[in-house]
């Protein structure tokens, strides 16, 4: 298992990663990257989800915030990000350091 990393996302949005010889793999919908999670978890230590399929599976990514590996991480698709990657990391940051170490300053323009 030392160093494999996988990524989880719809077909346009693991291409690029495919071309740089990671592991890629094909999920349109929930409920088929979460089959996917869990049989990749039994053999990836590292391995990247599309921000808009993690939101709707925060469920089964609790399962595996308390483990040591798989590490899951969460990234933009193609079409952007909806955000959730970005909270997760202050919410995550702010637990283990006990501050928001993220802070954004807002424009009051």
């Amino acid at each position: 298992m030392k160093g494999k990393m996988a990524i989880i996302g719809n077909g346009d949005s693991v291409l690029v990663f495919k071309s740089a010889g990671m592991d890629a793999f094909c999920a349109e919908e929930k409920e088929s990257a979460r089959h996917l999670l869990k049989d990749l978890a039994k053999e990836y230590q590292v391995i990247f989800l599309t921000d808009v399929l993690a939101k709707d599976m925060e469920d089964t990514l609790s399962e595996y915030a308390a483990k040591t590996y798989p590490i899951i991480l969460t990234l933009p698709s193609m079409n952007g990000s909806n955000g959730y990657g970005y909270e997760q990391l202050k919410k995550q940051s702010e637990r283990a350091l006990g501050i928001d170490i993220l802070f954004q300053e807002k424009n009051d323009n």
